[in-house]
């Protein structure tokens, strides 16, 4: 059962009700859970829109960025959040044994299985990152840009799954999905 609230235009007020306004607008007047019950604080609100939309322009690919979204999720136990990547991961044709192991925090794919435990590191323990492992990486293909872009995506997840915990959203809570 939420923990907290959801709010509407109509409820919300301040910056809240303008970010909500300007959602409902773009979306048909359909909000989700998360984007609707983040109302109660502006700040952070705003901060979730802005870093999604600066994700989106991230230079990792979307597959290996719902890897890694799987793999954080699996880790900190938002089920809302797994739910939605491993919908999104399927809809980008990751199949089900991809899905697995991103849920494991690996990949049969050796350049995506070192970009997955990366983001694990930033989470978990970001000061056991080594030049080699970095390197590593590079020799993989992986540009500066989209290395770094897995502390973007890292840190998108422990937002939103945490936020998600906080205010006990969980799938199915009321029908709604996760985002906007």
């Amino acid at each position: 059962m939420p923990r907290l609230t959801r709010l509407t235009p109509d409820t919300a007020v301040g910056a809240s009700r303008d970010l909500l306004a300007e959602l409902a607008s773009r979306h048909h007047g359909r909000l989700g859970d998360m984007v609707s019950t983040m109302a109660h604080s502006p700040a952070v609100l705003g901060g979730y829109l802005q870093l999604s939309r600066a994700m989106g322009r991230a230079k990792l690919d979307r597959r290996t960025s719902e890897r890694i979204s799987i793999a954080i999720q699996a880790h900190q136990g938002c089920g809302l959040c797994l739910e939605a990547h491993v919908s999104a991961a399927r809809a980008l044709g990751v199949d089900e044994d991809e899905i697995e192991r991103a849920r494991q925090g690996t990949s049969a794919d050796p350049a995506t299985a070192a970009i997955v435990a990366l983001a694990l590191q930033v989470h978990r323990e970001p000061t056991s990152i080594t030049d080699e492992q970095v390197g590593a990486l590079r020799e993989y293909g992986f540009s500066d840009r989209a290395i770094a872009d897995v502390v973007g995506v890292v840190a998108l997840n422990v937002l939103t799954g945490a936020f998600n915990l906080l205010a006990g959203l969980t799938p199915g809570s009321d029908g709604s999905d996760a985002g906007a």
